[in-house]
C-alpha cells in the first residue's frame, strides 16, 4: 500500500501541454488500453482520461468520476490526489468527470457509484496520479535550478531546493513538467506524511448546497425546454392496451401526447400543464398476470417456496459428528417487507436528442448505463452522448436504474426539443425497484451445557441479480442474496445456508446495504434468540463466538464499552446489540430503546462503532454512519410496502413515513484506528441498526421481533 509503485503504460498516459499552458497527468485504469501517443488537449486543457490539471495561475483541476449522494466523494477523492501532489488545498478546483472509459470504477468494471466502492476504487489510482504529478514537478524544478532532484522537495502547491530556499509555485513550473516523461516508478507517501489525508476537511460541496447554487436534476434549464411526465401502468408487468388523448390535449400548454415503451408521455410548457393533461388522460391497461397479486399471496407464495431444498450457499463443518451433541432446537421464522427507496428527491432526467448528438443532465449513479441506454434509443456512437452528471437528492441504489433515463431520451426523441422528464412522488413510491422481501427459515442446535453448536438459515426471496445481472447467479445462488448470512462470523461447528430464488413478479433493485440490510437483521436477532434461550448474555456470547473475527470483536468491544454495556439505565429502557461486516468495513452498535404501554417504540440513543480502515476524511465518516443509521431506522420503524391487486398501496410519506426530527435518536460514531486499506463507509452503517433496535425491543417486552417494521404490539 506504501513505498515504491511500478508505473507502466497501462497505468498512465502520456503528458501533454494545454495549448494555453500547463501539465496534464492522466490515469489510465486497468479496463483501458494505454494509448503510445500524448493525450489530445483542447484550448481549455481540459481532458476528459485526465484526472489532474495543472494550471499556470497556480489552480489545480481535480476530476472526481463518481457521483456525490451525499456520502462526500467530491471531497474525498481530491483529497487523495491533493495529498500525494502536495497541493495547496486552497487553490484546488474541482470538476465532476465526464462519461468516459477513463473513469472507470476499476473494482465494477464502468463508470457507476455504487457498493460502497469509491474510495476503495480509488485508494490507489488517484494517489499514484497525483505522486506522479507531484515527481514531474520536483523534476521539472531541479531542470530549472540546474540541480540534483534530490535536492528539492514539494510544500503545498510549490517546489523548494533545500539549499538555498528557493521556490517556485506549481504554475510556474507547469509548462516545463509538460514536456517531462512520465516517470515508471513513483513513491507513494508514508501514512505518517499525509497532511490531507486522514483530516476533517470540510466538504467542498457544502457552501452551494447551503446557498442554494447548487444543481439538482431538478434544476436544469435549458433554452426551449419542455416538460413531460408518463402514466405508466399501476400494475406490475402490465402493457399499455389503449388511451383517449383528446382531453389531454385540451389542456392549455399541452404541446405532445403518444405511447412511450413504458406508458403514455404528455409533454408541456411547464409541470402543471403535463401534470393536468396526464390527470386528464382516458388509458386501457392490459394488467396481465399480476392484476390480482397481494401481499398475502406472496408470503403463503414464500412459504410454500421455503419447504423445497435450496441451493447451498455455505455449508461448514461436520454435520453428523454435531448432530449427536445438539440437546435441544430453536427455531424461528422472519420475515422482512418490500422496501421503497424513497429519496428525496423523485426521479428525473433532462436529454435533448439531436440529429447527430445527444445530451443528458441526471443524477444519475450510473453514468456508462446512461450512456449505454440513450446510444440504444439514439443509434447514436457513444462518443456523441455527453452525460452532465448532477447532484443527486439520495441515490441509494435506485439511480443506478435507467429507467427514467430511457423515458427522458424516448421523449426528446419524438418532440425534437430538451425534455425535461419529471416523477411525481407518487410515481417514484409506485414505480421503483423494490428491496427484495424475503421469508427465513432458521434452527440453532443447542447443546446440553448451552454451546451453540449448529445454525441452519434457509433464505426464500427475488434475486436482484436474476433481473440485473444473470449471468452472476451462480449454482442457483444470488452472492446479493446470501450476503450477511452465508458470511455469519461466529465460530459454530455447523453452518449451513440454503436459498431458494422465487420472484412473485414485483420488481427489485439494489437498496442500500443490500442483502447485508435484511441478512443482518434477521441473523442477528435469531442470535439474541439462542443467547436467551441459553441465559447467555448476548454480548459477552457474540464476544466468545467472534474469536476468529478480531475486527468484528473490535467494533463490538468499542460499541459495548462506549454505551455502557451492563451498566444502569433510565427507567424503561433496554439496550439491544448488533454487528455487521459489509462492503469491506466492519460495524456495531448498541440501541437504547424504551416500549410505552401502548407498545410505541422510541429510540433514545444509538453508539455505533466502525472499522473501515484507514480513513480519508473522519467528519465525512460520521456523517455516513450517522446516514445509514437514520435511513435503516426508518425502514425498521415504519418501513414497508404492500402490494393489492397488483398495485402498490403506499403513495408519498403519509402512507411510507420516514423518521421525523422528533423521533431522531441521539448519535455517536466511534472510529476504530486502522493501518488496514479503506472499506467502504456508505452501506456499513445500515445493517446492524435494525437489529440493535430489535433485540433491544426483545429485552425490553420479552417476546422476539420476527418481522419487520418493528412493532412491539
Amino acid at each position: 500500500m506504501d513505498g515504491t509503485v511500478t508505473l507502466g503504460r497501462r497505468s498512465f498516459l502520456k503528458i501533454t501541454a494545454a495549448a494555453g499552458g500547463g501539465l496534464l497527468v492522466g490515469f489510465s485504469l486497468p479496463a483501458r488500453a494505454a494509448r503510445n501517443s500524448a493525450a489530445p488537449s483542447d484550448s481549455n486543457g481540459f481532458v476528459p482520461n485526465a484526472w489532474i490539471r495543472v494550471g499556470t495561475d497556480d489552480v489545480v483541476t481535480l476530476m472526481v468520476a463518481s457521483s456525490e449522494m451525499g456520502q462526500g466523494v467530491m471531497t474525498a477523492i481530491p483529497m487523495l490526489a491533493a495529498d500525494e501532489m502536495d497541493a495547496d488545498w486552497s487553490r484546488v478546483r474541482i470538476e465532476t468527470a465526464p462519461a468516459a472509459k477513463e473513469y472507470f470504477n476499476p473494482i465494477i468494471g464502468q463508470q457507476l457509484t455504487g457498493g460502497s466502492t469509491t474510495v476503495r476504487a480509488f485508494w490507489l489510482p488517484v494517489r499514484r496520479a497525483g505522486a506522479a504529478a507531484r515527481a514531474m514537478l520536483i523534476e521539472a524544478a531541479a531542470a530549472t535550478w540546474g540541480v540534483p532532484v534530490g535536492q528539492c522537495h514539494s510544500d503545498r502547491g510549490a517546489v523548494v531546493h533545500q539549499a538555498s530556499g528557493r521556490r517556485l509555485s506549481y504554475g510556474a513550473l507547469a509548462d516545463r513538467a509538460a514536456t517531462l516523461k512520465v516517470p515508471q516508478r513513483v513513491m507513494l507517501k508514508k501514512p505518517s506524511e499525509f497532511r490531507l489525508i486522514g483530516t476533517a476537511v470540510a466538504r467542498v460541496d457544502t457552501p452551494a448546497k447551503i446557498s442554494g447554487k447548487a444543481e439538482f436534476g431538478q434544476d436544469v434549464r435549458l433554452p426551449g425546454m419542455l416538460t413531460a411526465l408518463v402514466e405508466r401502468c399501476p400494475v406490475f408487468g402490465g402493457k399499455l392496451a389503449g388511451f383517449d388523448a383528446a382531453a389531454a390535449r385540451a389542456v392549455p400548454g399541452v404541446r405532445a401526447v403518444f405511447a412511450i415503451e413504458s406508458g403514455v408521455a404528455v409533454v408541456a410548457d411547464g409541470f402543471w400543464p403535463a401534470k393536468l393533461g396526464r390527470d386528464a388522460l382516458r388509458v386501457r391497461w392490459d394488467e396481465g398476470i399480476n392484476a390480482r397479486l397481494s401481499s398475502d399471496l406472496i408470503v403463503k407464495r414464500f412459504e410454500a417456496a421455503a419447504r423445497r431444498p435450496g441451493a447451498v450457499a455455505r455449508s461448514s463443518g461436520n454435520a453428523n459428528a454435531v448432530r449427536g451433541r445438539v440437546a435441544r432446537h430453536l427455531e424461528a421464522v422472519y420475515q422482512v417487507p418490500f422496501l421503497a427507496h424513497a429519496c428525496m428527491e423523485p426521479m428525473n432526467c433532462t436529454a435533448d436528442v439531436r440529429a447527430d448528438h445527444c445530451e443528458i443532465w441526471v443524477p444519475t449513479q450510473a453514468q456508462t448505463g446512461a450512456q449505454r441506454t440513450a446510444a440504444a434509443i439514439t443509434g447514436l456512437p457513444a462518443a456523441r452522448i455527453a452525460i452532465h452528471t448532477t447532484f443527486l437528492g439520495g441515490g441509494f441504489g435506485r439511480r443506478s436504474e435507467q429507467d427514467f433515463v430511457a423515458e427522458a431520451v424516448q421523449i426528446s426523441k419524438q418532440v425534437h426539443a430538451p425534455v425535461k422528464l419529471l416523477w411525481t412522488r407518487e410515481d417514484d413510491m409506485r414505480h421503483d425497484f423494490y428491496r427484495p422481501a424475503t421469508y427465513n427459515r432458521l434452527s440453532a442446535g443447542i447443546g446440553a451445557r448451552g454451546a451453540l453448536m449448529s445454525w441452519r438459515h434457509h433464505i426464500v426471496g427475488p434475486s436482484i441479480f436474476e433481473r440485473v445481472f444473470p449471468s452472476s447467479v451462480r449454482n442457483g445462488i444470488d452472492s446479493t442474496s446470501v450476503e450477511g448470512a452465508a458470511n455469519l462470523p461466529y465460530a459454530i461447528p455447523e453452518i449451513l445456508v440454503t436459498y431458494v430464488l422465487d420472484d412473485p413478479g414485483v420488481p427489485v433493485g439494489f437498496w442500500r446495504s443490500v442483502g447485508s440490510s435484511q441478512n443482518a437483521y434477521v441473523t442477528e436477532c435469531f442470535f439474541d434468540e439462542v443467547a436467551h434461550a441459553t441465559g447467555r448474555d448476548p454480548y459477552q456470547l457474540r464476544r466468545t463466538l467472534l474469536k476468529n473475527h478480531p475486527r468484528h470483536r473490535a467494533v463490538l468491544d468499542l460499541a459495548a464499552r462506549a454505551s455502557g454495556w451492563g451498566g444502569r439505565l433510565p427507567a424503561g429502557r433496554q439496550r439491544g446489540i448488533a454487528v455487521a461486516g459489509s462492503f469491506g468495513s466492519y460495524a456495531a452498535q448498541v440501541a437504547e430503546v424504551s416500549v410505552s404501554d401502548h407498545g410505541e417504540v422510541q429510540v433514545h440513543r444509538v453508539v455505533c462503532a466502525v472499522d473501515c480502515g484507514m480513513v480519508v476524511n473522519p467528519d465525512t465518516v460520521v456523517a455516513q454512519m450517522e446516514s445509514g443509521i437514520v435511513f435503516g431506522l426508518s425502514a425498521a420503524l415504519a418501513g414497508e410496502i404492500t402490494i393489492r391487486d397488483g398495485r402498490v398501496e403506499q403513495g408519498n410519506f403519509d402512507s411510507y413515513p420516514v423518521l421525523r426530527m422528533d423521533h431522531m435518536p441521539d448519535i455517536e460514531v466511534h472510529i476504530v484506528p486502522s493501518g488496514e486499506p479503506p472499506g467502504g463507509i456508505g452501506e456499513p452503517g445500515t445493517p446492524p441498526i435494525a437489529p440493535a433496535v430489535a433485540n433491544a425491543v426483545f429485552a425490553a417486552t420479552g417476546r422476539p421481533v420476527r418481522r419487520l417494521p418493528i412493532s412491539a404490539r
